[in-house]
């Protein structure tokens, strides 16, 4: 699949994707993209997370492939029972521990627990060893039991501006690669 085949949904996680951030740029770059816009960045509600990743997902007019980071992985999963258009696709990055208590802030936990069904469309996770948010072994965990495609990225933290991953090429020729392999 094209970039140009898909509708690409860029689902941030807590507090948004600022301007430097990957996402950004790729929404930036990327013809098709989009980002899924919550009303509370700061404070997020599971159930309205949800419901907008969803809404967005069904006025899609061509096959979506999700772009999750963060907050946004376990957004869109949730979501999945609501999507009545095709999902080509899912990239997620940097999964967080939503179940973890000493991840902070706390009120992340509401968006636990992950469902563990195997996805209904093909997905990679890219996932860091020293991710502040959660653990590889959890991602390890999870994507397996979501069929999903782990990605180790090395010691390469939230994958975010603050560990220095802004324009992030590694990320995007491994999405290409992805793109690649859905059918349109």
């Amino acid at each position: 699949m094209k970039a140009s085949e898909a509708e690409i949904l860029i689902i941030p996680g807590y507090t948004n994707s600022g301007p430097h951030h990957w996402q950004t740029r790729w929404e930036q770059k990327l013809t098709t993209a989009r980002r899924v816009e919550q009303a509370e960045w700061a404070k997020p509600v599971r159930e309205d997370w949800i419901a907008r990743v969803a809404e967005e997902v069904n006025a899609a007019t061509k096959p979506v492939v999700l772009v999750a980071h963060s907050l946004g992985v376990p957004t869109a999963i949730h979501a999945i029972p609501l999507f009545k258009k095709p999902v080509a696709g899912a990239f997620f990055v940097a999964p967080p521990e939503v179940e973890n208590p000493e991840i902070r802030p706390k009120h992340l936990m509401t968006f636990g627990p992950y469902p563990r069904d195997p996805l209904p469309f093909p997905s990679m996770t890219v996932a860091s060893r020293n991710d502040p948010f959660g653990s590889y072994e959890h991602s390890d965990d999870i994507t397996s039991a979501w069929g999903s495609l782990l990605v180790d990225a090395g010691e390469a933290g939230h994958i975010n501006v603050d560990s220095g991953h802004g324009p992030w090429p590694e990320g995007t020729m491994v999405f290409a690669q992805f793109l690649s392999r859905l059918k349109p």
